[in-house]
């Protein structure tokens, strides 16, 4: 990582930092991923409505939290992108439809905001990208582009936090699926974590994987630990 602070480190716990929606910065910080794509900015309605999706009283880790952190770590991470302000536009939608009982949440936050990009007056093909930008957040395959590389990585950035925050995080993720029994989650949970570890290496881009990677190995393996 070049000229960025400790990776686990923009992980404070319990805390929407930056991101408040009550002083107003949430609500600059939107407009300001508008404006860098050249367009009006999507109207306060529609940011009020998504904010009050990452509200749901379900998402224990899907939240505002969630959204916050994301985009600390893009802004902070030293991580070449092509496009800043889509990667920043797709992070706001990215979880804006977080149903744990549904498998096409990913599909749905996608069609939103394409619905909102073409009202806005984007083009084609950068709806084309923000599109695909949501999409690739299922982690079900490789990324196509940097862009969405940098997006994956950023979405997987809480895998690198400290204990202490990677902890709550995987609690927050039990209280989510808490419908689920518990010796099924155990074993699902288990299989997600051993994918992660598996891989060859979790973070594709060199600044994530230098800010994260070795965090996120230990954080995985002692969380895989634990459910023995």
């Amino acid at each position: 990582m070049t000229g960025s602070p400790e990776g686990s480190g923009l992980f404070p716990a319990s805390t929407h930092g930056d991101l408040d929606v009550a002083d107003g910065t949430g609500f600059a910080a939107w407009a300001r991923a508008w404006a860098e794509l050249g367009v009006g900015c999507a109207s306060r309605e529609t940011y009020e409505e998504l904010i009050r999706h990452y509200c749901e009283p379900h998402r224990a880790y899907h939240n505002l939290q969630h959204l916050q952190e994301c985009l600390r770590v893009r802004r902070c991470i030293n991580a070449a992108c092509q496009a800043c302000a889509e990667i920043d536009l797709a992070l706001w939608f990215h979880d804006a439809i977080c149903a744990p009982l549904r498998s096409d949440n990913e599909l749905r936050s996608a069609q939103w905001l394409d619905a909102v990009a073409r009202d806005s007056g984007l083009g084609d093909e950068t709806r084309r990208r923000l599109y695909d930008l949501v999409m690739v957040t299922r982690h079900d395959g490789a990324p196509a582009s940097a862009d969405e590389a940098v997006l994956v990585d950023t979405d997987l950035a809480i895998l690198g936090a400290s204990f202490e925050r990677f902890e709550e995080y995987d609690q927050q993720i039990r209280r989510e699926y808490q419908f689920v029994p518990l010796p099924v989650y155990r074993q699902k949970r288990r299989q997600v974590l051993e994918g992660f570890l598996a891989r060859g290496r979790i973070y594709t881009t060199a600044a994530y994987f230098d800010a994260f990677e070795q965090q996120a190995r230990a954080n995985l393996a002692r969380a895989i630990d634990r459910l023995d």
